[in-house]
């Protein structure tokens, strides 16, 4: 049984979700929030009818704060951290990744994400490619799915797969949307990924931000849509009229803010994205990918 837990992050419902699967050898857990959301977590484990304790096993998609920010909190208790093994070096010392999120988040840093701690080495497992680990009747199989990170992992179980990031932000009945923070925002690794979650043809994606999907096929294909035009509305802005970042993060949120409008978006649901996904973050990350792939030409 997969239990959606809402973290209620921001006081917003929707925004992030941690997911419970209960097995024969006690209660697994994909994804786990930031350390900031860490009550409601607990809040929904309890209601599942554990304890934080009863998680020996946590696996992350990819080591963003939203998503393993309080992994550290279940290695005190005894877990096991499945991670890619270019995100494993940031668990167990998270200096590096702690340092650049105060840089962009500053004064915010606590009340968003609160803090993160070191994982020791014999509780973190370095998860490569079509790795499969079995706890109790359950197994989990891992898809590096790079493209929104260089660290990103899907995880499929049967039919179901939980995949993080890399198949977009949905939220209510609004469109589903790509995530795109710096750093590591690639459009054309993150096309290869949505192509083999088509070959994978799972019956259910599980998205962290924040529902299931059942149609999968076309909910892959709005997203890959929307990230290409996303990127591509965004170049000129980038690479011709070589915009500030300032101006650059308004004027795509606007662009954005029209788009949403244009569907008749409810504006409590359009708060809601705009706390899951930060359309200025998406325009910084995106100008990041123009400006390597020009050096790079």
């Amino acid at each position: 049984m997969i239990h959606l837990i809402d973290l209620h992050f921001q006081g917003q419902l929707e925004a992030i979700a941690a997911f419970l699967i209960e097995t024969s050898e006690g209660p697994i857990l994909v994804e786990t929030g930031p350390h900031s959301t860490l009550p409601r977590l607990e809040q929904g484990i309890q209601a599942a009818g554990f304890q934080l304790k009863d998680v020996k096993h946590v696996f992350l998609t990819h080591i963003h704060l939203d998503h393993a920010g309080v992994a550290w909190k279940f290695a005190e208790h005894g877990a096991t951290i499945y991670v890619h093994p270019r995100g494993y070096k940031h668990m167990h010392d998270p200096s590096k990744l702690l340092k650049s999120a105060k840089m962009i988040y500053q004064d915010q840093m606590d009340s968003l994400w609160g803090t993160l701690k070191p994982i020791p080495e014999n509780q973190l497992v370095s998860v490569e490619h079509e790795d499969s680990f079995e706890i109790g009747n359950v197994k989990l199989t891992a898809w590096h799915t790079p493209g929104h990170a260089v660290h990103h992992i899907a995880w499929q179980l049967g039919t179901e797969l939980f995949a993080g990031d890399v198949a977009g932000v949905k939220i209510g009945s609004g469109p589903v949307v790509p995530p795109c923070p710096p750093p590591d925002i690639n459009i054309e690794d993150w096309q290869q990924s949505l192509q083999l979650i088509r070959e994978l043809a799972p019956e259910r994606i599980w998205l962290t931000h924040s529902q299931s999907i059942t149609d999968v096929q076309a909910h892959i294909d709005d997203l890959e849509q929307r990230l290409v035009k996303w990127a591509e509305w965004l170049k000129p802005k980038v690479l011709s009229e070589q915009l500030e970042n300032g101006d650059l993060m308004k004027q795509f949120e606007a662009f954005v803010l029209d788009e949403f409008s244009a569907m008749n978006l409810e504006p409590q649901i359009m708060r809601r994205y705009a706390v899951a996904n930060p359309a200025g973050m998406s325009a910084i990350g995106l100008k990041r990918y123009w400006v390597k792939k020009q050096e790079k030409n």
